[in-house]
């Protein structure tokens, strides 16, 4: 039992921050992580380890880390067999509940119901 470690990182900062959740904080997982693809052997640990990243594509946009819903990476994420769930971040301030975010990224990114349904599932294991 106890509390489990969780961080924000790799969102508005670099993948370097990702790693140092990982190895200082001992994290289980990271919130956000979207900058994880600038380091390719960040990303194979990530898989390795099947670290959860707590996407919030709505609030992604809205920070401007991504300019569009459309260029934001959670199909290279997944793509990149990432443990990848939809979830919303503050939604009254940043638009969108996690509804809200799966109806974005499946309009953005053709995600047909199966695939919503595979990040869904991501979701059991965090």
């Amino acid at each position: 039992a106890g509390l489990r470690c969780v961080a924000h990182a790799g969102e508005e900062g670099p993948a370097e921050y990702v790693a140092q959740a990982l190895d200082v904080l001992r994290v289980e997982r990271i919130d956000h992580g979207v900058r994880c693809v600038d380091d390719k052997a960040l990303v194979k640990r990530l898989r390795a380890e099947r670290v959860p990243l707590t996407v919030c594509p709505l609030s992604n946009v809205r920070l401007r880390v991504f300019d569009t819903i459309e260029q934001h990476n959670i199909g290279a994420l997944v793509a990149a067999g990432l443990a990848v769930t939809v979830n919303s971040d503050d939604p009254a301030y940043f638009g969108g509940y996690v509804n809200d975010n799966y109806a974005a990224v499946a309009r953005a990114h053709n995600f047909d119901r199966h695939a919503l349904a595979a990040l869904a599932r991501q979701r059991r294991h965090q």
